[in-house]
């Protein structure tokens, strides 16, 4: 029954392919379409292999700088860092705190309308890399301004 069967699908096959009239087409359309499926795959799976790459690359990136490498900056380029990591989030306050920075300690001086404020941006002030202490000067409206010492 199997032979039979197989034999039937062979018949046909080649009646399809070695027909006179349409039998060249069938066969170089076939011949085409099969082709462009494998060079399509082909495709296919190069630009996965680069994504997969890429990402493992990427992951690799990530562990390899978890922590940034301790950097000395002058006393400018701290500075710049602290405003830049202080007002990337609080833009509301960017002009009401003035930021001055001398030998790694960082003056934070201004008003600010809650103690909370205040708190938030000296703790995210000691926490930037390169900053070795924070003095703040910071005040709420209707409070004295502390003195430097």
């Amino acid at each position: 029954m199997k032979r039979l069967g197989l034999g039937a699908l062979l018949g046909a096959l080649g009646t399809w392919f070695l027909d006179p009239s349409n039998g060249k087409r069938r066969r170089h359309l076939t011949r085409d379409r099969t082709l462009a499926y494998f060079r399509g795959n082909a495709r296919r799976t190069v630009r996965l292999s680069r994504n997969v790459g890429a990402h493992g690359y990427g992951l690799t990136q990530k562990a390899t700088h978890l922590r940034e490498q301790p950097k000395d900056y002058d006393d400018a380029t701290l500075k710049a860092k602290v405003e830049t990591e202080l007002f990337r989030f609080e833009h509301d306050v960017k002009g009401a705190v003035d930021v001055n920075a001398q030998n790694g300690i960082v003056q934070l001086r201004g008003e600010l309308p809650s103690q909370t404020l205040i708190d938030t941006l000296v703790a995210r002030t000691r926490k930037i890399q390169g900053v070795q202490d924070v003095e703040s000067l910071l005040h709420t409206p209707k409070t004295e301004a502390p003195m430097h010492h």
